[in-house]
This record gives C-alpha cells, structure tokens and sequence, in this order.
C-alpha cells in the first residue's frame, strides 16, 4: 500500500493507497474537496467536522440517486457482477472506492484524526 499526501479544504492527509489507484483516489479527494468547499462557502457552518459529515452525507446520497436512476435490472445485473468478483476486482469500481472513502472518513471524524 502505498502512502500519498492529499489536501481537503486546505488541510493535508496522508492517506493509503493501493498501487495504482492514485488517479482514482484523486478523484475521490477532489469531489470531497469540491463538496466540502461548497458547504463552507455557503458560509452557514464553519466546524470542519461538521462540513465533513454533511459531505460525506451529499456524496452518499449522490451514490444512492445513481443507483435508484439506474433500472432494477442494471441493478441486478451489478450485484451479479459484484458478487462474481475477486476483491481486487470489486476495488476497481469508483462508486465503491467512494463508498469507503466515506466511510473511512466518517470512522475517521469518529476518532478524531485520519489515520
């Protein structure tokens, strides 16, 4: 597992890796980034705990306005396909890179620190 240094809302984190995956992790960062800059410009809240957990809320229901969009069958057809998969596999999708990067940083918050 690699190590690579990430910055959200001007703070910085070293975050794990696997090999490979820092483009998509990138992208992970940059949409958390992205949604939390939002929230924070909005000017209503200022804890960043706060900024993160309603983020972190905004990505999830993101993920599951996509997955309802997609028809019953598309959603068949990925749980078929998901189950069908070795880890390693499974680790290439996106939404699910996403999924438990939300999820690692509200266990994150949780803890009080990152890592």
């Amino acid at each position: 597992m690699k190590q690579v240094e990430v910055t959200i809302l001007g703070q910085g984190y070293i975050l794990g890796c696997p090999e490979g995956g820092e483009a998509r992790l990138g992208a992970a960062v940059a949409a958390v980034d992205r949604e939390m800059s939002a929230i924070r410009d909005a000017g209503k809240i200022k804890a960043r705990d706060r900024i993160a957990v309603l983020a972190a809320l905004n990505l999830a229901y993101q993920l599951a306005e996509r997955s309802e969009r997609a028809g019953p069958a598309e959603r068949d057809e990925r749980a078929d396909e998901s189950a069908a998969q070795d880890s390693s596999a499974a680790a290439a999708d996106p939404d699910l890179d996403l999924g438990r990067l939300i999820a690692r940083l509200d266990a994150a918050l949780d803890d009080g620190h990152l890592l």
